[in-house]
């Protein structure tokens, strides 16, 4: 029966380069893998088929002879018609090629980015709201200058691994396939270090203090992240560093309380003050204001103080601070105070006007009305 052709078989034109062939034949061996098609021979005979042809045409001395005299020229050069395993080029070199990344395939020498590192920073209310410039000190990983990162004592180097033959990786055959893994030996290093640096123990890097200023934009709130490029771990195999990521933990405050872009403070104010009204100065962080208390207020009353409360971090108007002022009721009396105080209940309870107390009174009658209700 004659062979179809290679170009057909895999759906590309005789012009492909080799990105569209590896991805033409991925498609063709997910869609006819044997684990997927179980007890199917047209599609196990598919996947024999495509893996032929991938091993055919990204191979540019088979793929030149195929061009030039089809499969004449190229006769006993594929493995994937002998069932894998024949001439030059094994399926566990197409299997590993192309299926690699999803294996940990690859071998030794794949550079790989450090790992991303997080420092949390503790900032007093003020210093959240209107920004500040801090210098923070974090360990981070620097190349062994003892043994100039090779992690081999000095005088010595590293060898390679005799288990992989430096490949970083072995294949071990499960069925009908070869799948490669981390050497046990080496981990995946492709290097075994016989006499390790004493400074960094074979690592290749050690651990310094070093010390980073943070510039901390005004509004930031906790839970806020600041991100420091490249000041997290370094890379492996020339890899680039990873970020360094600031979270941000704002402290409890004595006065204020924050949400989001509006503080709340609770002002204490005398029976007095409450009753005839006065003026208050209360803090703002940007300094002191005066709060004007006008008479009969009540406890729990909330005053506005505008724009003197958070610019977000992420742009928009400040918010507001929110006074709750709280009515105190005086204590360690002399006992002229009492018989003052005395004589002014006195002179409540005997004025015509019964409506001195309109939240006391309203709250009796909601009481007398609770039992007037009941049957018992």
């Amino acid at each position: 029966m004659a062979k179809r052709d290679y170009y057909e078989i895999l759906g590309v034109a005789r012009d492909a380069d080799e990105k569209e062939i590896k991805r033409a034949y991925r498609k063709l061996a997910m869609k006819y893998h044997p684990d997927r098609n179980s007890d199917d021979v047209d599609a196990e005979n598919k996947f024999k088929e495509a893996s032929e042809a991938y091993e055919i045409l990204t191979d540019a001395g088979k793929r030149g002879a195929y061009d030039q005299f089809g499969h004449a020229g190229v006769d006993g050069q594929a493995g994937g018609g002998g069932g894998f395993g024949g001439g030059g080029g094994s399926f566990s070199d197409i299997f590993g090629d192309v299926f690699g990344d999803i294996f940990g395939g690859g071998g030794r020498g794949r550079s790989t980015r450090g790992a991303d590192l997080r420092y949390t920073l503790e900032l007093d209310l003020e210093q959240a709201v209107k920004g500040t410039s801090v210098k923070i000190d974090v360990p981070g990983q620097v190349e062994c200058n003892a043994c100039d990162g090779s992690g081999a004592e000095e005088g010595s180097r590293p060898e390679s691994c005799g288990t992989c033959n430096g490949m970083g990786q072995v294949r071990m055959q499960q069925g009908f396939f070869t799948v490669q893994q981390a050497c046990p030996t080496c981990r995946g290093a492709g290097q075994i270090i016989k006499n390790p640096c004493k400074v960094c123990r074979g690592a290749g890097r050690v651990v310094e203090q070093k010390t980073l200023s943070v510039k901390v934009p005004p509004g930031v709130d906790t839970g806020d992240r600041i991100r420091l490029s490249g000041e997290g771990e370094m890379g492996v195999d020339g890899g680039p560093p990873g970020d360094l990521y600031v979270q941000i933990a704002v402290r409890e405050h004595s006065i204020f309380t924050r949400d989001g872009r509006n503080l709340y403070c609770e002002v204490p104010i005398s029976v007095g003050d409450a009753a005839l009204g006065g003026e208050l100065e209360v803090p703002t962080l940007d300094g002191r204001v005066k709060l004007k208390i006008p008479p009969e207020t009540q406890t729990g009353k909330l005053f506005r103080l505008r724009n003197k409360g958070v610019a977000p971090v992420r742009g928009g108007a400040a918010g507001d601070l929110l006074c709750r002022v709280v009515v105190e009721t005086p204590v360690r009396l002399t006992k002229h105070q009492k018989e003052l105080l005395a004589e002014f209940q006195a002179s409540l309870d005997g004025s015509k006007n019964t409506n001195h107390g309109p939240r006391k009174s309203s709250w009796f009658e909601g009481v007398k009305s609770f039992f007037d209700e009941m049957k018992f």
